[in-house]
């Protein structure tokens, strides 16, 4: 396939589960028009990333995988013939998840994924941390493309995206809902250009509590042969208000340049990584809250 289409839907929440799966299929119509393969939700959608203090309200909040809500945008998938990637909070014991769904175009889900790296110092506290990252094969019509994802603040541990290079990841989906400034961006630079993948993030636009927009898309390609120094990677950077962002990536240019350049998983040691596994935390990064 020459190339995949992304759609990061930079949009407000409406305040209620009916409003944002109303507002939610408006917003995938567009961006089947628009011509896109994928379209991408910020963090959390069904709630409009809200976290309630009150569990009880928390857990009344949530939803099962299975949900209306959620087969609601697995038939706008198939009937759009377009992918779906949608956010919730999900239903799940002992707390709830915060947690990401890609139908493919046929409206069949491939990928479950719940949040790893829960911002335990904040609000996120209350919510179940995911156990794995996963990645699927998915069928956009024009060809075949392996796809992971991770949720915001996944993407500050090298790691999430590192798992998921090594499972065969060419594209990365990344639902967010935090301000987007230089050195949250830079990190999602490096994590496309150290793995040699995409990455696309959708965010919250201005008007989101602390939110302010600025989605985007890096295609991983920090070199081009008929070039003589390195390229600048990002693909789209949204500005602050609500829109569509369109993040097209050169999948087969992506493909050729991963299998002649040197990241990636091409000359690592992983057996000299042994600390990076150890479960031991010491001064200065001993936290109260940390759960481990």
């Amino acid at each position: 396939m020459e190339n995949l289409k992304v759609a990061l839907l930079q949009i407000l929440p409406t305040g209620s589960l009916e409003g944002n799966l109303q507002k939610g299929l408006e917003y995938c119509r567009k961006a089947k028009e628009m011509g896109s393969d994928i379209a991408l939700f910020p963090e959390m959608w069904s709630v409009g990333y809200r976290i309630p203090a009150d569990i009880s309200e928390l857990e009344k909040s949530a939803i099962e995988k299975d949900d209306p809500f959620l087969q609601s945008f697995a038939e706008a998938a198939k009937n759009l013939s377009m992918a779906v990637g949608v956010t919730f909070l999900e239903k799940f014991e002992p707390l709830p998840r915060n947690s990401f769904c890609l139908f493919d175009r046929f409206g069949t889900r491939k990928l479950l994924y719940a949040k790893v790296h829960t911002c335990d110092f904040g609000e996120e506290c209350r919510l179940t941390p995911g156990d794995d990252f996963y990645v699927t094969k998915l069928d956009t019509g024009h060809g075949m493309v392996k796809i992971g994802a991770m949720i915001c603040y996944d993407r500050e541990f090298p790691e999430s995206a590192r798992i998921l290079m090594l499972k065969g990841a060419e594209i990365v989906l990344v639902p967010n809902a935090c301000p987007m400034e230089i050195n949250r961006l830079s990190q999602l630079r490096a994590r496309s250009y150290e793995n040699m993948i995409g990455v696309a993030t959708a965010n919250y636009p201005v008007g989101q509590p602390d939110c302010n927009g600025h989605s985007s898309a890096f295609d991983g390609i920090a070199y081009r042969p008929s070039e003589p120094v390195s390229r600048d990677m990002l693909v789209v950077e949204a500005g602050e208000r609500e829109g569509i962002y369109i993040a097209d990536f050169p999948v087969d240019e992506l493909r050729n340049y991963r299998q002649r350049e040197v990241h990636g998983n091409a000359y690592r040691h992983p057996e000299k990584y042994h600390l990076l596994v150890s479960k031991t935390v010491e001064e200065p990064f001993l936290r109260s809250d940390a759960r481990r």
